[in-house]
């Protein structure tokens, strides 16, 4: 690259430099041409001033010749109507031909003063003409000198311009070769930093250079590292994340399993004489398989949730008879703990699975029960703010840690093992409200103080767009 901008830099000057010649050239000769008219259109005047008309013209004329000290300036007398009446380089004038279409004559004619520039017939060579009207306005006087512009110095110019367009040239490659290596020593360092990618953890160092576009390249390569960084380390923490769930779900299953294994063995070698320790050891299977069943169904829908596979019918849900409804199924449950659950619900509307919001308020009122005090209070209020639905469940339990809080949605976290173990489930019921949360696009706060209460506040729109809903006919085939 550096010898491609090299290349590219010395062509552009050395393409200017012999423009410049040119052009420099041109303007010499523009300038030596007006100066030379002037000096012969002075010349001519000082001759017209010493010129006796009514004397022998030719004899002046050659007086002006050798006057002038240069032989091959010539000086010529004509008429108004062309013909020439003396000549210092012809003897014999009436052998030459009317000058009246000469440039110079018809310009000096029309506006007292002409200029031309051609080859001479008589001479043979390229030659400057200046003619003006004498004073008396009979005669025109012409002088005619040897001119071939800019070549006539072509000695003295050329020699004076190659020096310049090499001396700019020398400067052109020295600022030339900077130029390149400010340009690709920092694309070197930024590539060299780049190469670090392949370690493990890379920390770059980019310099401050002087071209902007340059700190643009490193700001983005930093930007794109710290992004690639944070995927890394989310990639890394959901890698750990899935293998402490499926060994938390290994162990969940694991410990039902061997006691479903121990009790069928049991009863299989005819070990249970008693009916009703028999019946008592199929009450637990059976226990045990519903809290299997259970665990699953919340696994698939945590699976379903995360990763919106789970193309759900969407309806208009009324939210005041729902949760009437999983109120009166968790009565029991509140009755075994000595538990008071009141609602407070306005008659809202969302559209929503019904399914998703059952297990929503299902999870957050059980929690509110299990991990209430005797003679407690669960208090479930749904209101509306502006386009928001407000679900807030509140209980007067035992509240959770200030350093517990941040971990509570996780997958099988329990605040209290000992407690958690005594009051079962399945340790995925606010996981799964975390997860119905995100994916209706909603937030849900957690306030709470230990031996005094919890309060879950979860804030759903009442119509999230980024959902897609699959119609009910292909449920119905």
């Amino acid at each position: 690259m550096k010898r491609a901008i090299f290349q590219r830099f010395i062509w552009t000057i050395s393409l200017a430099l012999i423009l410049s010649g040119i052009i420099f050239s041109a303007a010499i000769s523009k300038i030596i041409l007006d100066r030379t008219e002037k000096n012969m259109l002075y010349t001519v005047r000082i001759a017209d001033h010493g010129l006796d008309y009514d004397g022998d013209l030719k004899a002046q004329v050659d007086a002006l010749k050798k006057v002038n000290g240069n032989e091959k300036d010539r000086f010529t007398i004509i008429d108004l109507k062309g013909k020439v009446i003396a000549d210092s380089d012809v003897k014999d004038n009436t052998t030459m031909a009317n000058h009246s279409g000469r440039e110079e004559i018809k310009e000096a004619i029309s506006q007292g003063i002409g200029y031309a520039t051609r080859k001479s017939e008589t001479l043979s060579m390229s030659m400057l003409y200046v003619a003006s009207i004498s004073e008396n306005g009979a005669y025109i006087i012409r002088m005619a000198v040897p001119f071939s512009g800019v070549e006539q110095y072509a000695g003295v110019l050329i020699p004076a311009i190659l020096i310049s367009i090499s001396i700019a040239l020398v400067f052109s490659i020295f600022i030339a070769d900077r130029f390149a290596s400010s340009v690709t020593k920092p694309l070197n360092e930024i590539a060299e930093e780049l190469n670090k990618l392949s370690q493990h953890n890379p920390e770059f160092h980019f310099k401050h250079y002087e071209y902007t576009e340059m700190n643009v390249i490193a700001d983005t390569t930093m930007k794109m590292s710290q992004a690639v960084k944070e995927s890394m380390e989310r990639i890394e923490f959901e890698r750990m994340v899935r293998q402490e769930f499926f060994s938390n779900v290994s162990h969940e299953l694991k410990t039902p399993l061997t006691s479903v294994r121990g009790y069928l063995e049991l009863i299989e070698n005819n070990m249970v004489a008693d009916e009703n320790m028999k019946k008592d050891f199929l009450a637990r299977i059976k226990k045990e398989t519903i809290n299997m069943t259970s665990l699953i169904n919340d696994i698939l829908m945590i699976s379903r949730l995360e990763t919106k596979e789970a193309e759900v019918i969407l309806s208009d849900v009324r939210l005041a008879p729902l949760v009437k409804d999983v109120c009166a199924s968790l009565e029991p449950l509140a009755k075994e703990y000595n538990v008071r659950i009141d609602t407070n619900c306005r008659p809202l509307m969302m559209h929503a699975n019904t399914q998703q919001l059952r297990e929503l308020f299902n999870n957050l009122i059980i929690n509110a029960i299990k991990y209430n005090k005797p003679n407690g209070k669960v208090g479930v209020t749904v209101s509306a703010e502006q386009d928001e639905i407000v679900i807030i469940v509140e209980d007067t339990g035992v509240g959770i840690p200030e350093d517990a809080r941040q971990r509570i949605f996780e997958r099988f976290y329990r605040v209290d093992k000992g407690r958690s173990k005594k009051v079962g489930g399945t340790g995925l019921g606010l996981s799964i409200v975390k997860h119905i949360v995100n994916y209706y696009g909603g937030s849900i706060e957690v306030h709470s103080k230990v031996q005094e209460g919890t309060r879950f506040t979860v804030r759903l729109p009442k119509h999230s767009p980024n959902l897609i809903e699959k119609p009910v006919a292909e449920y119905e085939q």
